[in-house]
């Protein structure tokens, strides 16, 4: 078994949960064009048709071909989160799972949430809680909490990412750096005018955020950053 098909496995539940509460909650229109940032076709192409369109943006070019989903149309483009290439509002929904605590340093994280929230009206961005005691990239608990030389040295002998993938120690040190988890706190600075969701695991264990804004013109007079 590789680690992908672990995640697979792993994860596939909790993410259906996920996309049913993003329905729910945006209620996307059929007019509606989506830009999800960092995302991949396919993943879109396994549902229904929600939305007009759907923009997936990459930092490098992935390989799609429309007829795989007929009923959606998908498009893929090449681009930087933290420097979008469109003008305000452009999307009617922006959508990121899994994405920011990717991107870099915490800088780069303030520079990511600022386009995501300038080019949608909308937006759901999604991410792993640092305060979660399981790491969802190594799949092993806590290793996350530790000093970053500590992780280098310890994920490749004592986390299942470590035993399956035997990543050189070049590699064990690039995933450590660009993974950064993030807290509520910064969650909240960094999506001021956004909801702060919390999705839990065993109803008890804060697992994972999510900062939602609606569209203000399809909710007058509702909170935009109640949490």
């Amino acid at each position: 078994m590789s680690i992908h098909d672990l995640y697979a496995r792993i994860f596939r539940i909790w993410r259906a949960k996920r996309f049913a509460l993003f329905v729910g909650t945006l209620q996307p229109r059929l007019t509606d064009h989506v830009l999800d940032v960092g995302g991949y076709p396919w993943g879109w192409a396994e549902v229904p048709r929600l939305v007009a369109r759907i923009d997936t943006l990459n930092l490098t070019p992935v390989p799609w071909e429309p007829a795989v989903s007929p009923a959606n149309e998908i498009r893929v483009l090449v681009g930087d989160g933290r420097r979008l290439p469109f003008a305000d509002h452009t999307y009617d929904v922006v959508y990121s799972n899994s994405v920011i605590e990717h991107v870099g340093s915490y800088a780069d994280q303030q520079a990511f949430a600022a386009e995501l929230r300038r080019a949608g009206r909308a937006l759901w961005c999604q991410t792993p809680a640092r305060e979660f005691f399981l790491e969802p990239h190594y799949l092993a608990p806590c290793v996350h909490w530790l000093p970053r030389p500590l992780q280098k040295r310890l994920v490749r002998w004592i986390t299942p990412w470590g035993w399956l993938t035997r990543p050189s120690p070049a590699e064990v040190a690039r995933t450590v750096d660009e993974i950064r988890l993030l807290s509520l706190a910064e969650m909240r600075v960094l999506f001021p005018d956004c909801q702060i969701l919390c999705e839990r695991f065993l109803g008890v264990f804060t697992k994972s955020y999510i900062a939602v804004r609606r569209d203000p013109d399809l909710n007058p007079g509702r909170p935009s950053a109640a949490r």
